[in-house]
């Protein structure tokens, strides 16, 4: 590349960093405008200011770590046994013709039934326990992570797998060292995106019944008409989803450096 092309990159470089760094002020000020031109109504539609001051409200209530706390655990608990349960089914399908045989026709079926869906059920079996929030969260990560393993050990090189089958390599290392790690980086993406699913589905779990928690939070600031504290709830999950995307495509990086 010419001096001239490097440095029509680097200022165009720049220039990216400096619109991204300030899209989210200019946002938050044309939201501040419009909310105060009268064009719209400020309760139902309040500012950024009004919103912060509800949120500083929450926080100094003492409920925001409360129901924060509440929300992560929820979250991190659907997803860690979420997506053990994906991987390990998704290995076996994917590796194993009749156990795909068995499993990927039900699984199928049950994939494209959203959490929410459930709601009901839920608060019959569970009524308003802890368990039945980690129910639906389990049903948003497991399937996208199984259908991520499952099509990553298939996309597995065969040839390696017939090479090792005829050095002899145990069935269980051959599993952990060709199948797995070969399909680790789809496997990667499906845990990328069920990190945004659980959060998805950790509206449907509170709305299933909830004594803390930010979007019950939300639900309670809703009926009282409190919009400033409602926007504050949903800015809360959106950053805290955002944190959480990001601080896993930081360490998948770093582990799946080879993909």
């Amino acid at each position: 590349m010419s001096v001239g092309g490097c440095s029509r990159a680097s200022a165009t470089g720049r220039l990216s960093v400096l619109v991204a760094v300030l899209s989210v002020p200019a946002f938050t000020g044309v939201w501040e405008l419009v909310a105060h031109s009268g064009f719209v109504n400020a309760v139902l539609f309040p500012p950024p200011s009004t919103v912060a001051v509800a949120i500083l409200e929450w926080i100094r209530s003492g409920q925001f770590f409360g129901d924060l706390m509440a929300s992560l655990s929820r979250v991190a608990g659907g997803f860690a046994i979420g997506a053990a349960g994906g991987i390990v089914i998704g290995v076996l399908t994917g590796q194993f013709r009749l156990v795909s045989s068995l499993l990927s026709p039900l699984f199928h079926i049950l994939r494209p039934i959203p959490p929410i869906a459930f709601v009901p059920i839920v608060i019959l079996w569970f009524g308003l326990s802890e368990a039945g929030k980690l129910f639906l969260v389990v049903w948003g990560v497991f399937f996208t992570v199984w259908l991520a393993t499952h099509i990553g050990v298939q996309k597995v090189d065969r040839g390696l797998i017939r090479a090792a089958q005829m050095l002899g390599t145990p069935q269980p290392q051959m599993l952990w060292e060709i199948v797995l790690l070969g399909a680790l980086p789809y496997i990667t993406v499906g845990l990328r995106t069920a990190v945004s699913i659980s959060f998805y589905t950790l509206v449907a779990a509170e709305l299933a019944g909830a004594f803390a928690g930010i979007v019950y939070r939300i639900e309670i600031a809703q009926q009282n008409m409190q919009t400033g504290q409602v926007m504050g709830g949903l800015a809360a999950l959106g950053l805290l989803s955002f944190v959480a995307d990001r601080s896993f495509a930081t360490l998948a990086e770093r582990a799946v450096w080879w993909r």
